[in-house]
């Protein structure tokens, strides 16, 4: 498995995977919009020209906003959103990313567990973030000092 640099010709399986997962999913121009901004980076993970997961980061004034991490339900548990999100991070750091944040549906435990071996850390909620159906989201830190990845 390659994780790499999400490419146009990638949009397509992106696109499948984004309407199978979210209830409200983003358009092919969305992620034609997002890899074409030069502080933003979206990856994909890619066996055998398949894609498997993406996910992205927006640098906004030296923070990184985590979006759209998805796997295929296929092939979930594998590592793949952690090895994606790790390189997510790695490429933050690069740029000078001084902390990073997402948010997650509360009753998403799975993608928290995940979140927290990573080093992120819940720091709040929204209320009433999500639509479809409606449900607060938990807002999860990590702070570029924090080492604390655990990769068991």
């Amino acid at each position: 498995m390659e994780i790499r640099k999400m490419e146009e010709t990638d949009i397509d399986q992106v696109e499948k995977i984004e309407n199978e997962i979210f209830s409200m999913p983003w358009t092919r121009k969305d992620f034609m919009d997002s890899i074409t901004n030069s502080n933003q980076l979206y990856v994909v993970a890619v066996k055998e020209n398949e894609v498997l997961g993406y996910c992205g980061l927006w640098n906004v004034a030296g923070e990184g906003q985590i979006t759209n991490v998805a796997v295929k339900k296929t092939v979930r548990n594998q590592k793949i959103g952690f090895q994606m999100l790790s390189y997510l991070i790695k490429w933050g750091m690069q740029e000078k990313i001084t902390a990073f944040t997402l948010e997650v549906r509360e009753s998403n435990k799975p993608a928290i567990h995940l979140y927290k071996k990573l080093g992120f850390r819940a720091e709040g909620l929204r209320k009433n973030f999500y639509e479809k159906p409606k449900e607060d989201a938990v807002i999860m830190w990590k702070y570029s000092e924090d080492t604390d990845i655990n990769y068991h």
